[in-house]
C-alpha cells in the first residue's frame, strides 16, 4: 500500500486530493498546524467522527487516514513527521495562500510559504528518502505582471505580490533539488481553481457565499475590490486529479494546468447574480481597502503540455463552475435558487 503525505490536507486542494487518494487505495498522512480552534470541516466527512480534535501525534481518524501536528515555521516537527510517516509521495499544498494578506505580512509569507518548502524539502532528504516522489503546488502568480498571453511552462515570471515572489522561491528551490539531487519533484503551476470548499475570503466564495445571504435577507451589500482583474478560472477536483497524474509519470516535470479561458470578477458576478435573476450593482460595494498595492491583471493559462504528456484535461468549465458554487452555497444557508423570470 502506497503511503502519501499531505501539507495542507484542510484546505480546498488537501481535501479533495485526500478523497482522491483514499479512493486509489492509499494511506495518506495529512499535517495540521496546533491550533486553539478546530479547522478539520473539510475532511470530516473522512473521519471516523464529527469532531477531529488532535490530541497527539500521530492520531488516526479514519480508515487509511491519520493527522500529524507540525508547521512549516518549525524544522524540526516537520523531520519528525518525514522520519515517522516515510511516505512514497509527498503533496506540498500547505501555505500562507492570500495574495492581498501577503502584503500585510510579508515577513510571514515568506517565511512559510518560501522558506517552508526549503524544509520540507530538506526533511526529506535528511530521512534519507531519496525514492519519494514530491508534488511543488507552484501558483499562477508567479506569472503576476503577464509577459505572454497565455502564460505557459516557458513564459517568464514577473509575480506582484509577496505571496507570489514566496512562491517563485519556492518553485526554483523544488527545481534546483531535482538537479542538484536527482530528485522526483513535480511543479504544478496551477491557475485559479475554485469549489464549494474554497475559502470564504477568496473572492469567488466571498462573492457566491454573499449571494446566498443576500437571498436569504441576512445580507445586504458584498465589499469587493477591483472588478477588472481577470483570472483563468478552474473546478479545484479537475486540479487535484492533474496533481496526481503529474506524480504518476514516468519522470518529474513542470506543468501549467488551466482551463484556457479567462473572465474578469465583473463576469463572475454577471453569471453569479444571473442564476438568481439579480442585478449585481445593487448589491455590491468597491472598497479601495481591498485593492492589491500591486495587481496581477490578467492570467490565462495554456495547458496543452498537460494534455499532450499527461492526458489532463479540464471536465469542468466557468459557467458549471459558478453554477456549482452558487448552488452549494444557497443550499448550506438553507434557500433556494430560483431565478426571476
Amino acid at each position: 500500500m502506497k503511503k502519501t503525505l499531505i501539507t495542507g490536507i484542510t484546505g480546498q486542494d488537501g481535501s479533495y486530493l485526500a478523497e482522491l487518494l483514499l479512493s486509489k487505495g492509499y494511506e495518506v498522512h495529512g499535517v495540521i498546524r496546533r491550533s486553539s480552534s478546530i479547522n478539520t470541516r473539510r475532511i470530516e466527512h473522512l473521519s471516523h467522527s464529527a469532531r477531529l480534535d488532535i490530541t497527539h501525534d500521530p492520531t488516526q481518524v479514519g480508515e487509511r487516514l491519520y493527522l500529524h501536528v507540525a508547521d512549516l515555521t518549525d524544522a524540526s516537527s516537520l523531520n519528525y513527521v518525514m522520519r515517522t510517516v516515510r511516505p512514497d509521495e509527498v503533496y506540498h499544498l500547505a501555505a500562507q495562500s492570500q495574495v492581498r494578506v501577503s502584503f500585510d505580512i510579508p515577513e510571514y509569507t515568506g517565511n512559510a510559504t518560501a522558506l517552508g518548502t526549503l524544509r520540507l524539502l530538506d526533511a526529506m532528504r535528511d530521512a534519507g528518502l531519496d525514492h519519494t516522489k514530491f508534488y511543488q503546488a507552484s501558483s499562477s502568480e508567479m506569472f503576476g505582471k503577464a509577459q505572454e498571453i497565455p502564460q505557459k511552462e516557458t513564459t517568464p515570471f514577473y509575480p506582484r505580490s509577496p505571496y507570489g515572489v514566496a512562491k517563485l522561491f519556492a518553485f526554483w528551490t523544488a527545481k534546483n533539488y531535482r538537479e542538484a539531487y536527482n530528485l522526483f519533484i513535480c511543479n504544478g503551476i496551477l491557475f485559479n481553481h475554485e469549489s464549494p470548499r474554497r475559502g470564504e475570503t477568496f473572492v469567488t466564495r466571498k462573492i457566491t457565499r454573499g449571494l446566498a445571504n443576500i437571498i436569504a435577507g441576512s445580507q445586504d451589500k458584498i465589499y469587493l475590490g477591483n472588478l477588472e482583474a481577470k483570472r483563468d478560472w478552474g473546478y479545484a477536483p479537475d486540479f487535484v486529479e492533474a496533481m496526481y497524474l503529474m506524480m504518476q509519470a514516468q519522470k518529474p516535470d513542470d506543468y501549467v494546468i488551466a482551463t484556457g479561458e479567462t473572465h474578469s470578477i465583473r463576469e463572475f458576478l454577471d453569471e453569479a447574480f444571473g442564476l438568481a435573476g439579480l442585478d449585481w450593482k445593487k448589491y455590491i460595494e468597491i472598497d479601495n481597502r481591498l485593492f492589491r498595492p500591486t495587481e496581477a491583471d490578467i492570467l490565462l493559462g495554456d495547458a496543452s503540455k498537460a494534455k499532450r504528456e499527461l492526458g489532463w484535461e479540464p471536465k469542468v468549465k466557468f459557467k458549471e463552475l459558478v453554477r456549482i458554487m452558487v448552488e452549494a452555497d444557497c443550499k448550506a444557508v438553507g434557500v433556494t435558487l430560483k431565478k426571476a423570470n
